[in-house]
């Protein structure tokens, strides 16, 4: 499966500002990219890229006053296969856990794992150890918040979204990343473009959230906001929380004008491809 993601995002600056944009598709994506995968300026301006302390890669320029338009359109290959799921993952014990997967237990901005432990305790510490906990705490939050785009504020934090029960997709992920701390499963949030390749079509195209649990030795992705396997996730970024994956960081006032992303199955070329990938089948020479 092929899929087309890009986007097309304009901001007015009253003054030269410096700008940090985390825009670019996860280098763990890298080999997956058919079509380059750069940050395009409208005005052209000098960029430079660099790798922050999670492997994400961001790119740093600084734009003059007035509207600066960032931009671009890739292509990724998809397995158009859902979200891996295995029931039978285990927890690892802290103590064998490697070491950089360990600040993934900690307080972080949005994730207050210290208020949160009496909570997720009481809810979960009868839940089964492993993948069934993790799923477990994701039935919760998809069952007990509300999603609302009204709702959205960047302040917004785990224990906000706990008690007041209503939030969009970055709030229900901080709250399940929260929980799966608190019972010691590393968690980390992540960001990216997830369409409605499989399922009825919504609103219009945004960014997405969702988080990984660590199980087994590996990273495995769950969704507290739809909380089902899903087609066509591409990663951008991963962090301890949305404070780290930020699209944009402005180091000055800048006031949006534009948004718009485009994640979607690219069909024709896909069959195109199909057809002659059996094409070349059917002439193939039979070793004897």
């Amino acid at each position: 499966m092929l899929i087309r993601v890009g986007y097309d995002i304009e901001f007015i600056l009253p003054s030269e500002t410096a700008i940090l944009a985390m825009l670019n598709v996860h280098p763990s994506r890298s080999l997956d990219l058919l079509e380059q995968d750069e940050v395009r300026t409208e005005p052209g301006l000098l960029i430079s890229n660099y790798f922050d302390g999670f492997g994400n890669r961001v790119t740093r320029f600084v734009a003059p006053a007035g509207r600066i338009r960032l931009f671009n359109s890739t292509l990724v290959l998809n397995s158009g296969l859902p979200d891996t799921v295995k029931p039978t993952a285990r927890e690892c014990p802290v103590g064998d856990l490697p070491e950089e997967v360990l600040t993934y237990l900690l307080n972080s901005r949005y994730c207050e794992v210290d208020r949160l432990s009496s909570v997720a305790c009481d809810l979960f510490a009868d839940t089964a150890p492993g993948w069934a906990r993790v799923q477990a705490i994701c039935n919760w939050v998809h069952e007990k918040v509300q999603f609302s785009y009204a709702a959205a504020r960047p302040t917004k934090t785990a224990m906000d979204a706990y008690t007041e029960r209503i939030g969009v997709c970055r709030d229900f992920q901080h709250l399940a990343v929260t929980f799966c701390r608190a019972m010691n499963i590393p968690a980390r949030y992540a960001t990216g473009y997830l369409g409605d390749i499989g399922v009825p079509a919504g609103g219009p195209m945004d960014f997405s959230a969702w988080f990984e649990a660590f199980l087994d030795n590996r990273w495995w992705t769950f969704d507290a906001r739809h909380n089902t396997p899903r087609i066509g996730r591409v990663l951008m970024a991963v962090g301890r929380d949305a404070s780290d994956v930020a699209l944009t960081t402005s180091f000055g006032r800048a006031d949006l004008s534009r948004f718009l992303v485009v994640t979607e199955e690219e069909r024709h070329k896909t069959e195109t491809m199909g057809a002659a990938a059996s094409e070349s089948h059917e002439l193939a020479p039979v070793a004897g």
